[in-house]
């Protein structure tokens, strides 16, 4: 799998107005009727994947630029525009409550495509696991509270998901595409872009954790009573020095950043784990009740007693969808600038719609060209 992207986007409360709704689904419709035509379902899976085509996307059909209604509102469009029949291409999921009805939306989705009971259960599993990773791989102080999967007639698919942080009142936006798949826990982002950096943010999926991860499916393997002694030896407890409390004789132990030892685990998650043994690091993700906290808990420990440590560094790595004018942080790519613009456009010209909902649409894609380029 790839993520491709992940955007920051400010928190805005309320509901899109039914006027705007209505025309956002009637310009969406014309738009994606010419792009499956010329350039088949698959193509939409990759735009939907790409940050800048997206909120362009948004954009021209008339919503906030900025805001974290781009992903939500713009995504229940598409749920409502998309026909599987029709499209070859379905959207399940949501915001809130809506995305928890991901996995009996993609049966019924497998119905419609004819897929096989494997396939299904394999859409399942990645739902869950784009979920999961998001969520526990990646400590980012985002809470998931949106997903939506957009699946194609032959089973590929991509994800599209947003997180908030209500301290600092934004969102952040995950785009992730099954095309080009490899693993969901080993770099599998393209790129990320945010305007905020965290200065530490647990991140598994980085290559620099590759040992981390595999040392936390051999602590859970061992066995929980081990895994709890482990847990105790490095929790600070009043009547016992730790690990913490010592100098190592040539160098200091480091202090662990910011996102510090759990309190608590939830022991019978970790006694399910060993039962199952799991194969993979992405089987560990996927085991129920194994939460952030297990994870960051394995991670500190496989750090603190194993010298393997995790990725404390925050896995965004561009600003800029296509890069900044100055160069930073690499110059821009005109070249696949101009092609997602050419797509939309063609689009737009060729879509049944009426001329001054066109040339409106063509300014507003305009306008965020000129803000990016």
């Amino acid at each position: 799998m790839k993520r491709t992207s992940i955007g920051i986007l400010p928190l805005h409360p309320g509901r899109a107005p039914h006027w705007l709704i209505t025309r956002m689904t009637k310009l969406a419709r014309a738009i994606f009727d010419i792009i499956i035509d010329e350039y088949g379902p698959l193509e939409v899976l990759k735009r939907l994947s790409d940050t800048f085509w997206f909120q362009s996307l948004s954009c021209v059909l008339g919503y906030d630029w900025h805001s974290s209604g781009t992903t939500t509102v713009t995504m229940g469009v598409l749920k409502t525009v998309f026909d599987p029949e029709r499209d070859g291409i379905a959207v399940v999921g949501g915001k809130g409550v809506t995305s928890r009805k991901a996995p009996q939306e993609i049966e019924a989705v497998g119905e419609i495509f004819g897929f096989g009971e494997n396939k299904v259960k394999k859409l399942q599993r990645a739902s869950r696991l784009v979920a999961k990773v998001d969520n526990a791989a990646v400590q980012d102080g985002f809470q998931l509270y949106h997903h939506s999967m957009v699946i194609s007639e032959t089973g590929e698919w991509a994800v599209i998901q947003q997180g908030m942080c209500p301290l600092s009142k934004e969102a952040r936006r995950y785009h992730w595409v099954s095309v080009g798949l490899s693993s969901f826990v080993n770099e599998p982002h393209t790129a990320i872009v945010s305007n905020i950096t965290r200065n530490k943010v647990l991140d598994m999926t980085a290559k620099k954790s590759e040992e981390c991860r595999k040392v936390s499916l051999d602590l859970v393997k061992d066995g929980p009573k081990k895994l709890q002694k482990l847990f105790l030896s490095v929790v600070k407890d009043p009547k016992q020095k730790t690990l913490f409390d010592f100098k190592h004789p040539r160098n200091s132990i480091k202090k662990i950043p910011v996102l510090i030892m759990p309190r608590r685990i939830d022991w019978k998650a970790v006694k399910k784990a060993y039962e199952l043994q799991p194969r993979k690091y992405e089987d560990l993700l996927l085991i129920r009740g194994l939460g952030p906290g297990a994870i960051r808990a394995l991670a500190l420990i496989s750090e603190i007693i194993w010298g393997a440590p995790p990725s404390w560094k925050d896995p965004v790595k561009f600003s800029f969808a296509h890069g900044g004018k100055d160069g930073v942080p690499y110059p821009v790519n005109l070249k696949r600038m101009e092609k997602n613009a050419q797509i939309l456009e063609e689009a737009l010209k060729m879509a049944k719609i009426g001329e001054k909902e066109r040339i409106n649409a063509l300014k507003r894609l305009r306008m965020i060209l000129t803000l990016n380029h």
